[in-house]
């Protein structure tokens, strides 16, 4: 892994805080104008609004630092009593990327071929997908990110990591956030099971993979399906 350049990368490690006393320390962040939190905000949901699942990639390759500062971004993510329950593995050796491929496409094609069942094929159907998974030795990064069901210490100690699914799935949006407004295309795949991945990876006993993400541009024949998304009125309640 290259040195971290990311601001305040020279700050003192983190280590683990179970059972620390609480440390306050000032926050006074300075209040943005009202006018210009509208604008940003409106131009933050246009771009937003431009963001979409992209399954084919170009070979192109993408700047590295982007995709580590993205992956930055996630780890500020909240989490539960801050444990930081995650772990993100980028893999861009070709030679691991097609072992991924290998193993989920096993995996896809039991599932495809009748394990998902009529109601999830069903759901499918709108989005075009199938269990050939180019994207996996298309892009030319994957992040694959495993969440830590509990801490493991040097010396075998273990403790438990508390709402591990909500942190690490908070992470993973800000990540796909992260991405796309660094102008990168991104894809969350989620071939099931994933144990697979900790084997090819090599990754420890505590963790557990959340989901694969190929990092990359589209390409120049890049297709998407044609679909809506809900309207403002459709998901906000207001009481």
């Amino acid at each position: 892994m290259p040195p971290d350049t990311t601001p305040g990368a020279e700050r003192e490690r983190w280590a683990p805080t179970h059972g620390e006393p609480y440390r306050p320390t000032p926050y006074r962040p300075a209040r943005m104008p009202s006018g210009e939190s509208l604008a940003r905000a409106a131009e933050l949901r246009a771009r937003m609004e431009e963001r979409r699942t992209v399954r084919h990639f170009s070979r192109d390759p993408v700047p590295a630092q982007a995709v580590l500062d993205a992956v930055a971004c996630a780890a500020t993510a909240p989490s539960g009593a801050h444990q930081q329950p995650w772990t993100f593995v980028l893999v861009k050796d070709p030679v691991v990327r097609q072992q991924i491929r290998a193993a989920a496409e096993q995996e896809e094609e039991l599932s495809y071929d009748g394990r998902l069942g009529d109601e999830w094929l069903a759901a499918l159907r709108p989005i075009g997908t199938d269990a050939v998974k180019t994207h996996l030795t298309d892009a030319p990064a994957l992040i694959v990110v495993f969440q830590q069901r509990y801490w493991l210490g040097p010396d075998g100690t273990k403790r438990k990591h508390y709402y591990v699914d909500e942190s690490v799935g908070i992470a993973v949006g800000m990540l796909l956030s992260a991405l796309h407004l660094s102008g990168l295309a991104a894809l969350v795949h989620t071939p099931s099971p994933m144990r697979f991945l900790a084997h090819v990876l090599e990754r420890p006993e505590n963790e557990k993979a959340f989901a694969v993400i190929p990092v990359g541009y589209p390409a120049d024949d890049c297709e998407v399906p044609d679909l809506l998304r809900k309207s403002l009125d459709q998901v906000v309640v207001e009481v």
